[in-house]
């Protein structure tokens, strides 16, 4: 199939900032694109060939959209897959496949295909209502802390909260949930793999992430991580295990654990581009969102390796302000070296939303970091 400046449309479920980041990849080579999502101001709208609105999970919507493209992907992984399988069935080539979203889409699900498949992961317990949790506890069959995390449509840190005691399940939705064991973890790593519709299969470095400890998000990525090369191969293993039972086509992000013994388990995988790729932008050879193209559409895969350290940092709203978003010392950045900001074009800021990122590429990766902290420090996200 002709992809490059041709009547082939490739459809985008979803029209946030990853949607946005991979439409500069369809623009420098003239693919042809078609994204929906349910907001009128959605990052997408500015730089797709066709924008629609629709809810990301209502069967009719989602069919609808299908029809005319030829070639489906997301930039979310909460969608109608029922849809998505009957456009399957029909003859859509649709990326990731329903069959692996139907895994990752439900974190309950995604728990048991790693135990089924003997990939490590922490312990933990499904349960259908948050009442169950309470009772589990008053029984003893449930020990304080543990991780809660809703099993659907959780996202960005929402949907993930320590539980230190009973009255901590108060304020949480009675929606069907995990309890996982708290993991005394050394390091939260993230290995990326590319797979094409053929295929192909890629890794990019294993980066290390710092997270937020209130809001549950990585505030730094940094490539490459500061590890071993032992334990560099061991998740990087794990990770292509993941992806090869999975049978994902596209991006696959897994995020995992370095214990205190060095022990490597997944914590959780993401379908798509993923914020722990965002520095490839800059440090790559080829950057995330090139690369999942690159796989959806069966294209050699690139050079996965990095040209220089990267880090990225995360800009989300500060805490305190809602409203129209002001990006205060925007200016300071911009002068120092090897630093490159990303604005992802969402005109409504409010605490700990997700408003751009700063990539910091540096030879030294000490430095690098210390650039990334002031950064950190200098640029704020407000509203007027």
């Amino acid at each position: 199939m002709e992809y490059f400046s041709s009547d082939f449309t490739l459809g985008i479920l979803g029209g946030g900032q990853l949607g946005k980041m991979m439409l500069y990849e369809t623009r420098k080579w003239d693919i042809r694109t078609k994204v929906m999502d349910s907001s009128e101001e959605a990052p997408c709208k500015i730089a797709c060939d066709q924008f629609v609105i629709g809810n990301l999970l209502d069967f009719d919507d989602v069919y609808n959209f299908g029809q005319d493209v030829d070639v489906i992907t997301i930039e979310i992984e909460n969608v109608n897959l029922n849809a998505l399988e009957k456009l399957e069935s029909e003859g859509k080539k649709v990326y990731p496949p329903t069959k692996a979203l139907r895994i990752i889409q439900n974190k309950a699900k995604q728990k048991l295909f790693y135990i089924d498949n003997n990939i490590p992961t922490a312990d933990f317990q499904r349960f259908a209502y948050k009442s169950e949790i309470e009772d589990s506890i008053l029984n003893g069959g449930l020990k304080l802390p543990f991780i809660w995390k809703v099993a659907q449509f959780g996202y960005d840190g929402q949907g993930v909260k320590v539980i230190r005691k009973i009255e901590d399940l108060e304020a949480l939705p009675p929606n069907e949930c995990i309890a996982e064991e708290m993991i005394n973890f050394k390091n939260e790593l993230a290995v990326i793999v590319s797979r094409s519709a053929s295929g192909e299969v890629k890794t990019y470095p294993v980066v290390e992430m710092e997270f937020h400890p209130e809001a549950n998000q990585v505030e730094y990525v940094i490539c490459p991580a500061r590890i071993s090369d032992e334990v560099a191969q061991k998740a990087q293993e794990i990770a292509l295990k993941v992806s090869q039972k999975i049978q994902q086509v596209g991006l696959l992000a897994v995020e995992m654990f370095q214990t205190q013994d060095d022990k490597i388990l997944v914590n959780e995988v993401a379908p798509r581009p993923h914020n722990s790729g965002h520095y490839s932008i800059e440090a790559s050879y080829t950057n995330q969102f090139e690369q999942h193209i690159r796989a959806i559409l069966d294209l050699p895969l690139g050079n996965t390796a990095s040209k220089v350290a990267g880090i990225m940092v995360n800009l989300v709203g500060a805490e305190g302000h809602t409203g129209n978003v002001v990006y205060e010392n925007l200016d300071a950045i911009l002068k120092m070296d090897g630093v490159t900001p990303h604005i992802y074009g969402k005109k409504q800021t409010r605490p700990f939303r997700k408003m751009g990122h700063v990539t910091i590429v540096n030879q030294d990766i000490d430095e690098a970091r210390r650039v990334a902290q002031e950064v950190k420090e200098r640029i704020k996200v407000i509203s007027k």
